[in-house]
């Protein structure tokens, strides 16, 4: 129940306790985005009437005086920023889809909370037109924060099916069975997995496509076949000693990124075991490091370049019209045959 003789305007926050339901879900229903069940709907609508919320309007307003400047943000440490090809790539990307036009592109890394606060307040000020999100995990309030500001938003991958914000993504899910798939078609039988953060969804799909081409190939699939790595070259050489622990006769592994692959590659040369002879060794992303391995490796190519382009002109579409729905865009992944697997 709200405060008798209170003046300040109701929050978002306040809003979802009202209705019993998180702030992700007050956004969705605010921005009329799908996910969102008929009666969760309802009671949200019931709360911000009972509260009298009003969406913040300041993006609205910025909408005659841009800024000729866009975000682009990336919610990881330098550690990660510099030693993953695949940011630099997106980078790159983004700023040749800004390249024919006036748009100033602005960098910035958001590594805590603390940052995210002062990034929000960045945007909040109208100090770009739009923001693209990079490696966001799933309890990320940050796009929902940008969503309570109606500013233009879009992810590069997404933190749910159900994503509400605009995004580009690649086809994880379809990307990993196909890897998996072929590791089966040339005899292997021992197949392990080295996954991803478990709270980011790109980790999710690539997980399911593991998991989806096991069964169709040998029915259920046991968890000790799953090691659990962060996207790091050392989470890669730690999950893959665990899976030769668990499991001294696999013969191949699908790592979920190519950087764990490499990881990967380190802990089976220094166990004895040679690739692909002995354990066959599929990757993804396709980044440059995969065709500096020895041997080079095997990997599911996202198409990084289309990916950036697409997330500039989405969200210059976004910020040309605020009225429009949500933009959800996945494309294609393709296998790269080399001589890991």
């Amino acid at each position: 129940m709200v405060a008798r003789g209170r003046t300040a305007p109701p929050t978002l926050e306040e809003v979802a306790a009202f209705a019993g339901v998180g702030r992700g879900t007050v956004s969705r229903v605010i921005n009329n985005a799908p996910g969102v069940r008929a009666t969760t709907r309802l009671t949200v609508e019931r709360a911000i009437a009972e509260l009298g919320y009003v969406p913040n309007q300041a993006a609205r307003a910025l909408a005659g005086s841009r800024t000729g400047a866009v975000a682009l943000v990336i919610t990881e440490t330098e550690r990660r920023f510099f030693a993953e090809p695949f940011f630099s790539d997106i980078v790159r990307a983004v700023g040749a889809g800004l390249a024919d036009t006036e748009i100033q592109l602005l960098l910035t890394l958001v590594r805590s909370e603390k940052e995210r606060q002062r990034f929000v307040q960045y945007a909040r000020a109208g100090r770009v037109d739009g923001v693209l999100l990079v490696s966001v995990h799933g309890s990320d309030p940050l796009p929902d924060l940008l969503a309570e500001l109606e500013m233009p938003t879009v992810l590069s991958g997404r933190r749910s099916s159900d994503e509400p914000v605009s995004y580009v993504d690649s086809d994880n899910v379809g990307g990993a069975r196909s890897a998996v798939r072929y590791l089966v078609e040339a005899g292997r039988r021992a197949i392990a997995t080295v996954t991803g953060p478990p709270d980011m969804y790109v980790a999710q799909c690539r997980l399911r496509g593991y998991e989806d081409a096991m069964r169709n190939a040998f029915g259920e699939v046991e968890a000790s076949w799953i090691a659990q790595g962060d996207f790091t070259e050392e989470s890669g050489r730690r999950a893959t000693a665990e899976l030769l622990e668990r499991h001294p006769e696999l013969d191949a592994v699908f790592a979920a990124s190519d950087i764990m692959a490499a990881g990967a590659l380190h802990t089976l040369r220094a166990a004895g075991r040679r690739v692909p002879e002995d354990v066959a060794l599929v990757g993804f992303d396709d980044s440059p490091l995969a065709q500096h391995t020895d041997p080079q490796l095997t990997t599911v190519r996202q198409p990084v370049e289309e990916m950036g382009r697409a997330m500039a002109r989405v969200l210059l579409e976004d910020i040309d019209d605020r009225s429009a729905a949500c933009r959800h865009v996945i494309l294609r992944t393709e296998l790269v045959r080399r001589a890991s697997a």
